[in-house]
């Protein structure tokens, strides 16, 4: 259960690269990850469309945290990306396999990140809880240099792409063969610092209070 000394913020995944741009962005929370089985949820839902199936992973994520005892008292932020090449959406792919004939379709082209938000106030009304329950988009053109097959050999023998949406990240090796962004960068990181400012305003708690600076 909360404190009065632990954050406000509750991050509903136990992804390094979401808590390095809370970090970094200044923002103090805790982790705790969920235990969502993302192919039930999709295939449970009937979703197709990239977007969809990217908020309502979110959603489940968000939803599986604010559950727990230990969000009770908390803001509980919850993400989920999904990359879309063609109308398709592409997830994780997590075989080397299917790693490179992704980056092999993927390689001197533009395709979409949609990273969903999904954002539970799990405070009491007597502490000012809203029971705010809402989510929100964000995403991005991501175009990718035109990568050679050594190229792209070398990329997923780092397994770096085997775990991530798309087969690719923006903070890692996969930097090398980004040429260009169009959109929230943070969002195709994993999480929209914006986006989670406009929903905690929404649960009636201002930014300066994410950074931990002020009660």
């Amino acid at each position: 259960m909360g404190t009065m000394t632990d954050p406000i913020l509750l991050l509903a995944s136990t992804s390094p690269s979401r808590a390095k741009l809370l970090r970094d962005s200044g923002i103090a929370f805790d982790q705790l990850g969920s235990e969502v089985d993302e192919d039930a949820v999709v295939s449970e839902a009937g979703l197709t469309e990239p977007s969809e199936i990217a908020l309502a992973l979110a959603r489940a994520k968000c939803e599986a945290v604010a559950a727990l005892p230990q969000a009770a008292g908390r803001l509980v932020i919850g993400c989920d990306s999904v990359f879309e090449l063609d109308g398709q959406p592409l997830g994780k792919p997590y075989t080397a396999a299917v790693a490179r004939e992704r980056i092999g379709q993927m390689r001197g082209r533009t395709g979409h990140l949609h990273t969903g938000h999904w954002l539970i106030d799990t405070r009491s009304p007597d502490d000012g809880g809203t029971g705010l329950s809402e989510g929100a988009l964000a995403g991005a053109d991501v175009t990718f240099a035109a990568m050679t097959d050594d190229e792209i050999s070398a990329y997923v023998d780092t397994e770096e792409p085997l775990w991530v949406a798309g087969s690719f990240t923006l903070d890692g090796y996969g930097a090398a063969f980004t040429e260009r962004v169009d959109g929230d960068l943070h969002a195709v990181i994993g999480l929209s610092i914006n986006t989670l400012r406009q929903l905690a305003g929404r649960a009636g708690v201002p930014v300066r209070r994410l950074w931990g600076r002020e009660a």
